[in-house]
């Protein structure tokens, strides 16, 4: 697995570890981001390494070459001054740097290919983390109006729930039955209580009252001349008196 697998898979293993825990989205979200750039800050020391060591390939294959060169300069030499021997040991020192600067050289371009493509990767990766922070915000306000709707549909279904209106209909209906019961209770001590005697002749006084306004806007002819006064509702005794009175002779 590379380094930037195991990089992937670490930041996917935060992730699955902070959604686990549930916690706020905007905290865990800042997390995740702190995370990213964390290991992105390792992941461009590692880039960084490589490049040195692709630099470094470079420069042991340049000097190998150099070498070869070197001692192919002192073969000819030995050549001229006609030391075959020495011209023989300088020419397999030439083989030796040749064979290993052709080693570097190959090396060094692989290096160079796979330095290339963690350099691609790195930037990749800051690209992606740099969207992540720009989609940040859209996802901490897609989080909230979703709790919101949450706390909305948790009241809504509370709301649902017919017990408590119908605790509510049946305290109203309790109240207006006190009250009911008030009220019959009042007329009942207003009927029974006190001289009931006394208590029929103000209703009657109170009649007196009635005909005499009465008698009073036909006066001021506040009332048409044949409205009737009212008459007042008399007793048995008080009607049998009258009759009496209609029997006897007029002077």
């Amino acid at each position: 697995m590379g380094f930037f697998d195991r990089l992937s898979t670490l930041i996917r293993s935060n992730l699955n570890d902070l959604i686990s825990r549930a916690e706020n989205p905007e905290k865990m979200l800042n997390q995740l981001i702190l995370d990213m750039r964390s290991q992105l800050a390792k992941a461009k020391q590692q880039v960084a390494s490589a490049i040195a060591d692709e630099k470094r390939l470079a420069s042991q294959a340049e000097q190998e070459k150099k070498l070869a060169e070197e001692w192919e300069k002192r073969a000819e030499l030995a050549v001229r001054e006609g030391r075959d021997d020495l011209a023989k040991q300088a020419l397999l020192r030439y083989n030796e740097h040749g064979q290993g600067a052709v080693q570097l050289q190959e090396t060094w371009v692989k290096h160079r290919t796979e330095t290339e493509k963690l350099k691609l990767s790195l930037r990749q990766l800051n690209d992606k983390i740099e969207e992540a922070k720009r989609k940040k915000n859209i996802l901490i306000a897609r989080a909230k109006r979703a709790e919101a709707h949450k706390h909305i549909q948790e009241t809504m279904s509370g709301m649902s729930d017919k017990s408590a209106f119908e605790t509510f209909e049946r305290m109203a209906e309790q109240i207006e039955h006190e009250e009911r019961k008030l009220i019959a209770a009042a007329e009942v001590n207003e009927d029974l209580s006190g001289d009931t005697l006394i208590n029929q002749f103000q209703a009657l006084e109170k009649a007196d009252a009635d005909q005499q306004l009465v008698a009073l806007k036909q006066r001021m002819g506040m009332l048409g001349a044949g409205s009737p006064p009212e008459t007042k509702q008399l007793g048995k005794g008080a009607a049998e008196a009258e009759l009496v009175d209609d029997d006897e002779p007029h002077p």
